[in-house]
């Protein structure tokens, strides 16, 4: 319960990193005009923010995912370190997938005649301000609502004496 919990919220601070992540992601494909698609997505494949002609964001990311999935788990069995990056190459053109901080992955869908050094070149950096605007959003800690505790303190309470004290007990009581 506890688990579903941190991640709806989590979820929720995600998601107002989106204008940002959009915004980013509007720039890149500015750079890169052969682009077709850019998206943003958590590594369970909720989609952040979305850049592309067609309506299949919500699939792209769930492939994203998955994809995901079977990259970290190649790149760990090898010994190859942390999951980065993976280029898929079709008739067709390229789809690329860059890890993006802790949590987010960006997909770039590209046609056939795309600069793929190019490509790299300006995802990896784009994957870095995405990835450091989500993890922003992430750290940012949301005002607690009515009936919810506040989040614990990291580095202690900001105070020095120690928590306060009250005795609760009525008169009479030993």
């Amino acid at each position: 319960m506890r688990r579903a919990l941190r991640m709806r919220a989590e979820r929720r601070q995600l998601m107002t990193a989106e204008a940002e992540v959009l915004g980013e992601l509007r720039r890149l494909r500015a750079r890169l005009p052969q682009l077709t698609g850019a998206l943003a997505a958590s590594a369970d494949g909720l989609v952040l923010a979305h850049d592309t002609v067609d309506g299949e964001a919500g699939s792209v990311a769930a492939l994203t995912a998955a994809a995901l999935g079977v990259g970290r788990r190649l790149t760990d069995a090898t010994g190859q370190g942390r999951f980065r990056e993976l280029l898929v190459r079709g008739e067709n053109g390229y789809v690329a997938t860059y890890a993006a901080g802790d949590s987010v992955v960006l997909t770039l869908l590209a046609g056939p005649r795309i600069n793929v050094g190019r490509l790299h070149l300006e995802a990896r950096r784009s994957s870095v301000r995405i990835g450091e605007l989500v993890d922003g959003a992430l750290e940012r800690r949301e005002p607690p609502r009515l009936g919810q505790l506040p989040p614990p303190y990291p580095e202690g309470p900001p105070y020095s004496g120690g928590l306060p004290t009250r005795d609760v007990r009525g008169p009479g009581s030993p």
